[in-house]
């Protein structure tokens, strides 16, 4: 070690002499005052001592400790305060060696409008804005769906928006198929309606068995009435909902309750959450945090909950009760800190029994099963990399690809796409989309150069950390490759280029590869083309959705926009004086002025843009 390396190593005797044994939280940080990573503790003397002995240290623990060169240190009142600052801080500033859960997605919820006399049922996210009946949260959107159909095909209940609904004249096409009993045309009576309403209610707050007794009820009244169509007409309810409830675990007593399930294998970790919610268990959602420092089972499930339930608190719904694995030394901490951001008290318990215990072991099964498929798949995409670098003869390993696509309708609405693979896959929140514009239309070399430009210019100027690819993959032949090589050189930058161009019949798996002037022979390489091909499809779809967007967009757009002093109001007061675009233009000065808010200076004004040649 040299002298000015000695002189830059962290004092850590000295430091940890003048250390509070309060609560609090510590931002390690490196040489060139950057974050390394955020922790909180009950006794800072006691926690920071512990990254400094001389023994027992992981190998990840111990490349943290090397690039110490300062630690900045905030005392709180109490360990709840620390974890709710850790949280923050971490959120702020995303350190490296911190794991950050990217789940800030709000879940999707059914919901049943209010105050209608037919009302509606949807699937809705964020807050509970609207009057009516919210059902969830359900774990993804194609549960929600899943639900609606079933619900849809049960209880025949609309679906449709309240415009749709006032402005028919006849039956739509669910009525048809026997999805939805026309309340729009009447129908059905409005009595009937909230009777099918309320059974849809028992059925999402999992009051199944007390439904179906209902039900049978009902049905023994409508066959003594000699009503025999109403009498099958709920039978088919009654068998439908048996069978759902075959297919669903349900508690004998109703409860809102998370169960997290954990599981651990070769390094990697797997939370799986079930979101058990009236009883009824809706689904479940599984999370593979990456965790940089080795420690205990019990840090890493505080880490994780301290991450779910109190950074990304707005995007929660907080069950009564949440079960865990195995005891939770921090369990106290998480719950205030729970109540300070959400005003919800919850109670986390590890000693379950009875229904709880068989969530929990099917949570654990779950957490086991997911990270067995993850590994499996991680081990087929390191295959892939690996057969990629010996095809491409490269020395180092590959750590990040950047692939590139133009998108465009005969030069309209020019996108140009970037994608990012890591060693895990797809890194969806580096991906960019370029909006292309001042070149000739169709023209995809000159799009492909400022997509490039735009990417890498502060790469090669060094204004500011940025991640240099090992491998830059383009959507093209020749001439884009040719274009990307110009680019790269101009920048005085060496990264390998690798063209993607499809083959004469333009089918999968026989595109021509084109590397260093060469076209490459795939041939014993199939995983490595495999890879292309996923990195090449996900920079097509990513560009031509950008695309689509943008066009429609464009497409939306009204002209009046580019007359000064138009705004939408005054914009929609003239189409709907005039009936629309070709009324306006061909309007003469004097009939633009009876349009309130129109003076005689705008009227001009928008008489001249139409009418000067």
């Amino acid at each position: 070690m040299t002298g000015s390396e000695e002189s830059k190593k962290f004092d850590h005797k000295s430091f940890l002499d003048k250390v509070s044994s309060r609560p609090g939280v510590y931002d390690m940080r490196d040489h060139s005052g950057k974050t390394l990573y955020i922790g909180k503790a009950k006794n800072l003397k006691n926690r920071l001592s512990s990254y400094f002995r001389a023994t027992g240290l992981t190998t990840k623990t111990m490349a943290l400790v090397s690039k110490i060169a300062d630690i900045q240190l905030t005392i709180t009142h109490t360990e709840t305060e620390a974890l709710l600052l850790e949280q923050n801080l971490i959120k702020d500033r995303k350190p490296p060696y911190n794991i950050l859960l990217r789940d800030d997605k709000s879940y999707p919820y059914i919901y049943i409008s209010g105050d209608d006399d037919f009302p509606r049922m949807d699937s809705c996210r964020g807050r509970k804005r609207q009057k009516g009946h919210y059902y969830g949260p359900y774990p993804s959107s194609g549960a929600v769906r899943e639900s609606l159909h079933l619900l849809q095909k049960i209880f025949k209940i609309r679906q449709c928006t309240d415009i749709y609904f006032k402005n028919r004249t006849r039956p739509c096409l669910q009525y048809q198929i026997n999805r939805c009993k026309a309340p729009c045309v009447g129908l059905v009576s409005k009595e009937e309606y909230q009777q099918d309403l309320e059974d849809t209610r028992q059925f999402l707050d999992g009051k199944n068995q007390q439904l179906i007794r209902s039900l049978i009820k009902r049905m023994e009244v409508a066959a003594e009435s000699l009503d025999f169509e109403e009498a099958a007409a709920t039978r088919d309810k009654i068998n439908h909902l048996r069978a759902v409830q075959e297919q669903q675990t349900v508690t004998r007593s109703a409860g809102d309750i998370d169960v997290i399930g954990f599981a651990q294998m070769g390094g990697n970790t797997c939370f799986d959450v079930l979101f058990v919610r009236s009883g009824r268990l809706l689904g479940h959602k599984y999370y593979f945090p990456d965790f940089k420092l080795e420690a205990e089972q019990s840090d890493y499930l505080e880490d994780f909950m301290a991450q779910f339930y109190v950074r990304l608190f707005g995007s929660r719904d907080f069950p009564e009760e949440v079960v865990v694995p195995f005891e939770l030394t921090g369990a106290n901490t998480i719950e205030e800190a729970i109540k300070a951001v959400s005003g919800k008290r919850i109670k986390i318990k590890d000693k379950v029994r009875s229904e709880r215990h068989d969530w929990l072991g099917l949570a654990n099964k779950n957490a086991l099963q997911n990270l067995e498929s993850h590994l499996a798949s991680k081990s087929h995409l390191n295959q892939r990399y690996a057969q990629l670098k010996a095809l491409l003869d490269l020395g180092n390993p590959i750590l990040r690809m950047e692939c590139f696509d133009i998108s465009h309708t005969m030069g309209e609405a020019t996108v140009a796409s970037c994608v990012v693979f890591g060693p895990d896959g797809p890194v969806f929140s580096e991906y960019r989309r370029y909006n292309i514009t001042g070149i000739e239309p169709g023209d995809d070399y000159a799009a492909m150069a400022i997509a490039l430009e735009k990417r890498y210019q502060k790469l090669a100027e060094a204004r500011e950390e940025v991640a240099k690819p090992d491998l830059v993959i383009i959507d093209g032949g020749k001439g884009q490759l040719g274009k990307a090589s110009e680019v790269m050189t101009n920048l005085r930058l060496q990264i390998p280029l690798l063209g993607v161009a499809k083959g004469v019949t333009r089918k999968p798996g026989l595109e021509t590869l084109i590397y260093q002037g060469h076209e490459l022979n795939p041939e014993g390489a199939e995983a490595a083309l495999l890879l292309i091909q996923q990195i090449r499809d996900e920079a097509h779809r990513f560009a031509i959705t950008g695309h689509r967007q943008r066009r429609q967009k464009a497409r939306k757009r009204s002209v009046l926009e580019d007359i000064p002093g138009i705004g939408g109001k005054r914009r929609s007061a003239l189409l709907k004086f005039f009936g629309g675009r070709e009324g306006v233009s061909g309007a003469t000065i004097e009939e633009l002025k009876k349009v309130e808010g129109i003076s005689l200076r705008l009227a001009k004004q928008i008489h001249e843009y139409f009418h000067n040649d």
